[in-house]
């Protein structure tokens, strides 16, 4: 780049601001107030799983090197922005269910469920379900599907414990990726010896069970938010709203670091 190219630079052309403020286009007549508010939380939701998706896929990179403090600073960030993902639920409970309803009508067939970052961001956490993806576009499910054949996270995670001496089974650590992975014993007591030899090594397990509560703390806000807002009632585009969503409450993703809390 050159040094006119630098001079030309600003905060605005860096960042786009001009295209980004475009971005929002209300539906609604008037339009409604609440509308935008809308639109704007979860256009950043859409940038925050992208953030997480980029800094899931480092997480494993650093992981499966051995590289445990930066790892560990990852793993960090992964939980920070968790937090902000469940405070951005604050902001959207300011709307009332009639602000609500003053424009749902205009969401149409559009759902949160068809949210494919969000959906890729689970299949990297190791979610392995193929109805989750069946209303995505085709070049969204394709992406996800793709995601689901690769190691998720708590595989990095194996690698890394095994790496540094807590030996995992190779059956397991060259399993079929998309099958789910199923609680093991073996692996628990290998946690269990980790947790009691290798204080570095057990940080990494419980910054792993900071996103594992960070997940479910999202989750149990976002149903309540639901709850409050339309009650019992059909999400948008047909989905069966609380229905679903309190069905994905208290299931970890890495259930064998919870299994062994009992066993300390």
């Amino acid at each position: 780049m050159s040094q006119s190219d630098d001079a030309a630079l600003t905060y605005s052309s860096y960042l786009k601001v001009g295209e980004l403020l475009k971005l929002q286009q209300p539906l609604s007549e008037g339009p409604e107030h609440d509308e935008l508010l809308f639109i704007v939380t979860h256009q950043t939701y859409e940038l925050w799983f992208k953030e997480l998706i980029h800094e899931f896929l480092a997480a494993q990179r650093s992981l499966e090197s051995g590289d445990t403090h930066y790892s560990l600073s990852i793993l960090g960030r992964i939980r920070t922005i968790l937090k902000i993902c469940v405070a951005q639920i604050d902001i959207l409970e300011t709307m009332t269910p009639l602000q609500f309803n003053s424009f749902r009508d205009r969401l149409g067939a559009s759902s949160g469920f068809q949210s494919a970052q969000f959906r890729e961001v689970e299949a990297i956490l190791g979610r392995r379900d193929q109805k989750a993806v069946s209303h995505l576009l085709p070049e969204d499910k394709q992406r996800v599907e793709n995601v689901m054949q690769q190691p998720s996270i708590w595989d990095s995670a194996l690698k890394y414990f095994d790496g540094r001496g807590f030996s995992i089974r190779k059956e397991i650590l060259n399993r079929d990726f998309a099958l789910s992975y199923q609680p093991n014993e073996a692996v628990q007591e290998a946690l269990l010896e980790l947790h009691r030899k290798d204080p570095e090594g057990s940080l990494i397990c419980e910054r792993l069970v900071d996103i594992d509560e960070g997940l479910q703390e999202w989750r149990y806000r976002h149903v309540k938010m639901v709850e409050r807002t339309i009650g019992h009632k059909s999400g948008t585009g047909g989905s069966s709203g609380t229905a679903y969503l309190s069905s994905t409450l208290f299931n970890p993703v890495f259930p064998d670091l919870w299994q062994i809390r009992s066993r300390f």
